[in-house]
């Protein structure tokens, strides 16, 4: 298990898988001279976006990592359609969070605020546009704060979904509070337990199930959401707990792995439900991570498994979008910051456009000129 891997070698430092242990930082990474706050790209979506957080309090079940407290608390991040496309933006993230992110994954090439001075697209607390809205559910990396998925985010809700990000407290270097608090990762000091991996998953499907259980009472907006067309996107661990809440909640009716380990074990019987594992070369056929393999054997629903070349685990991420800002240039042929996103956001929307809107999507079929780094798998991505 690994904590650290690279979207290029320069970011190293800054990616973590599923459930891994620190590494130092490569010695092939090259500094560079900062280039100020980083801007994420506009959403292509005809809607404006706007956002909202949410902090819901599971009395139900205690918190799985810190034994102090008898409830699991969550901060939920909503992006959807906006009416409005003027207003203030939203924070990437605090300043303290910026800190803790960087301190965590020893980034020392930018001032420790850097991130929180990262410009986003989103309309803080703008009104909802819209009726019937497909749900999307989104789960980040191990260590990683939700907002590192905002670029994604943003996108769907520009294209007409809600989308709520979750970010799983004590599981990131930091999340904070609405009285100040700030919970920072206690899942980190049991990252090398045996069956660590699994049990995560496990808690973060069980997060799952909450979240759409109080969005109904919690959000205004929620009588908006058309409550049968729920899908869930996760990134590395995230990516993993994907398949695990489909298994356990059948209103997730479609789901995405985006470069996640699996670790929820799939019935003998098989799995039905429209399912897509969108991944880096690790995870090629036959390559170094071969849970994918084992899982799609046992996928006998519509499914694609599609690994971009040139792609590092954080390529899902935005990751590679923040760094220039922190002063850190990426290796020689990794594919290019603009570029993942650019694969991602289009993959990601056509699973989502064809499962939850019925809009078929020939993109899903077969490889495209337009995007030659998508390999479709088994047969075109097999380690050689």
């Amino acid at each position: 298990m690994r904590q650290l891997l690279a979207v290029a070698a320069g970011l190293a430092v800054l990616a973590a898988s599923a459930c891994s242990v620190p590494a130092p930082p490569r010695s092939d990474a090259v500094p560079a001279a900062p280039a100020g706050p980083a801007t994420l790209p506009a959403p292509t979506g005809a809607h404006p976006v706007g956002t909202t957080a949410l902090y819901l309090k599971d009395t139900s079940r205690p918190d799985p990592w810190n034994l102090d407290v008898d409830a699991r608390e969550l901060k939920v991040t909503l992006w959807y359609p906006a009416k409005q496309k003027d207003g203030r933006r939203a924070p990437y993230m605090t300043p303290k969070e910026s800190e803790l992110l960087l301190k965590g994954t020893n980034i020392a090439s930018a001032p420790y605020d850097t991130l929180s001075k990262t410009r986003t697209n989103a309309i803080e607390d703008a009104d909802l546009a819209g009726r019937k809205l497909p749900l999307v559910v989104l789960s980040p990396g191990f260590t990683k704060p939700m907002s590192t998925l905002t670029s994604l985010a943003e996108e769907l809700a520009g294209r007409g979904y809600v989308v709520a990000g979750i970010d799983h407290t004590y599981e990131s270097y930091a999340t904070t509070f609405p009285d100040g608090r700030v919970a920072e990762c206690l899942a980190c000091d049991s990252n090398s337990d045996p069956g660590f991996g699994a049990g995560l998953v496990a808690g973060r499907a069980a997060d799952v199930s909450f979240v759409l259980d109080q969005l109904p009472s919690k959000w205004d907006g929620s009588d908006r959401i058309d409550r049968s067309r729920i899908a869930m996107v996760g990134q590395s661990i995230g990516g993993s707990s994907a398949m695990a809440t489909m298994l356990e909640d059948s209103r997730v009716r479609a789901g995405v792995d985006m470069d996640g380990t699996a670790y929820a074990r799939i019935p003998k019987s098989g799995f039905s439900r429209p399912f897509m594992f969108l991944g880096s070369a690790q995870h090629v056929s036959g390559g170094p991570a071969p849970t994918w393999d084992r899982d799609w054997k046992l996928l006998t629903g519509w499914k694609r498994w599609i690994v971009l070349t040139g792609a590092e685990h954080q390529s899902f991420t935005d990751t590679p979008l923040l760094s220039n800002a922190l002063g850190i240039k990426p290796a020689y042929g990794v594919l290019p910051a603009a570029r993942a996103a650019e694969l991602t956001r289009t993959y990601v929307t056509a699973f989502l456009d064809q499962h939850l809107r019925g809009q078929r999507q020939p993109l899903l079929d077969k490889p495209s000129s337009r995007y030659p780094e998508a390999k479709f798998c088994p047969a075109t991505c097999a380690q050689s």
